[in-house]
């Protein structure tokens, strides 16, 4: 029987990827409160189980007594001698007990005891797999997808997670059975268990894929210093590097704009522009407006982060991009409100973000 009971608690940990060790501690509390339980309330429990030796030792000390106060907590010497030839006045003995007298009602809430815990190191160890996964990017495969709702429920690893509408790229249909990158964006754990969120709209997914398809990032070569994004339209990203030998934005695109494509694949067609990050906020904010070419930066003197960008006229709507979006891009990159004019002066399509 002991053999079945270790066999069974192997296979929970194979199945399940809980502990053994885990599952033991909470086997051993239950059998505690189910002898307290049937042994008047005693505190005097004791569980030993090593599945090492595959032993399973469940007793009660008594304290050895020559008069009875507690039948659960006394034991006469004469008794006590049954169990250790050592036993004498003052003294505790052992007294070990077999599983069925803990009775079916002792047993069935040990049984309880030992399901919750399991329900509980499952959420535990979701929880620290996907903590250790946090800002991360994971493979997910499409498990289902709510018609209704829009909801779709992923399978990560062994572990299930939902990705709600409002974080799928509006462009993207998912299918069941698809298999798509998320990003896990925070990892909490609340009454019912770990809360994750992922995202396949958030900034941090395009610059993990920027970190792992470039080398240069990676090593810390490159650095990618602000992202701006509309997810399935366009992104924005400013590099940097502090060796003035390394294009960053050229490792970034990488030979014949390889390793940007790849990431544009992954992101099923979205736009990335590159643009070198700058100190000095007129160049920074020029080079955020490619592709439009910029004639001049005029930052406001009153140290306000706001601008007057000039423009060659052929390439206002370029600048302005559609429904603002080039502009509006570049104002969440850089951190800076930017109106745009026509180098004629003609400020009819002026644009602030």
């Amino acid at each position: 029987m002991n053999n079945e009971f270790f066999e069974a608690l192997a296979l929970l940990e194979k199945e399940k990827g809980i502990p053994v060790d885990y599952l033991l501690e909470k086997i051993k509390a239950a059998i505690a409160i189910a002898v307290k339980r049937d042994y008047g309330g005693t505190e005097n429990a004791l569980v030993d189980i090593d599945p090492t030796k595959g032993s399973f030792h469940v007793a009660i000390r008594k304290d050895v007594v020559d008069h009875i106060e507690n039948e659960y907590t006394d034991i006469l010497l004469e008794d006590a001698l049954k169990h250790s030839k050592h036993a004498e006045i003052g003294g505790t003995v052992e007294i070990a007990l077999e599983t069925k007298q803990f009775g079916r009602i002792a047993a069935q809430a040990a049984k309880h005891v030992i399901r919750q815990g399991i329900r509980e190191a499952e959420k535990g160890q979701l929880l620290q797999e996907f903590q250790s996964k946090e800002h991360e990017i994971v493979s997910a495969i499409v498990s289902r997808i709510d018609s209704k709702k829009g909801i779709a429920s992923l399978e990560i690893g062994r572990n299930e997670a939902v990705l709600p509408k409002s974080e799928q790229v509006p462009t993207e249909e998912l299918v069941e059975g698809q298999r798509i990158k998320v990003y896990v964006v925070e990892v909490t754990n609340s009454e019912k268990g770990p809360r994750i969120m992922i995202s396949r709209t958030h900034p941090g997914l395009v610059k993990r894929l920027f970190e792992i398809e470039v080398p240069e990032i990676y090593d810390g070569t490159v650095e990618i210093k602000a992202i701006s994004r509309e997810a399935g339209s366009r992104t924005k990203l400013a590099v940097w590097s502090k060796d003035e030998n390394v294009d960053a934005v050229g490792s970034c695109i990488g030979p014949k704009g390889s390793r940007v494509a790849k990431i544009v694949d992954e992101l099923d067609g979205e736009k990335i522009d590159v643009v070198k990050y700058s100190e000095d906020p007129a160049q920074f904010i020029s080079a955020a407006l490619s592709p439009a070419d910029v004639v001049s930066v005029e930052v406001d003197p009153e140290g306000a982060r706001m601008c007057k960008v000039t423009v060659p006229d052929n390439q206002l709507s370029l600048a302005i991009g559609n429904k603002g979006q080039n502009a509006r891009l570049a104002a969440k990159l850089t951190g800076w409100k930017i109106d745009i004019r026509p180098e004629s002066g003609f400020f009819g399509e002026e644009v602030e973000e």
